[in-house]
């Protein structure tokens, strides 16, 4: 995968909101309402991307494959050895 490259200036808005410009909101693949990652380095400010785990489980690649049944039944021996019933 090619790492992506790009410098652009904006501004410090009202109560230090920074404005993201359009083309790194796409380079990003960023939506409204998304959480991003800021951390300060010297005088570097970084912002990384937050991948939603939801979405990343949906779309990113599998490692593993378990039936609707096979995760009931763990499911319900996790349960049973949590939950005892009293004697």
């Amino acid at each position: 995968m090619k790492e992506l490259s790009l410098t652009i200036q904006t501004i410090i808005g009202k109560k230090y909101a920074v404005y993201l410009p359009r083309a790194v909101v796409k380079a990003l693949g960023l939506r409204e309402g998304e959480k991003v990652l800021l951390r300060v380095a010297g005088n570097t400010l970084i912002l990384e991307a937050i991948q939603d785990p939801i979405q990343l489980a949906l779309s990113g690649k599998k490692y593993a494959s378990m039936t609707p049944e096979q995760v009931e039944m763990i499911s319900l021996e996790e349960q049973a050895g949590r939950f005892k019933s009293p004697p």
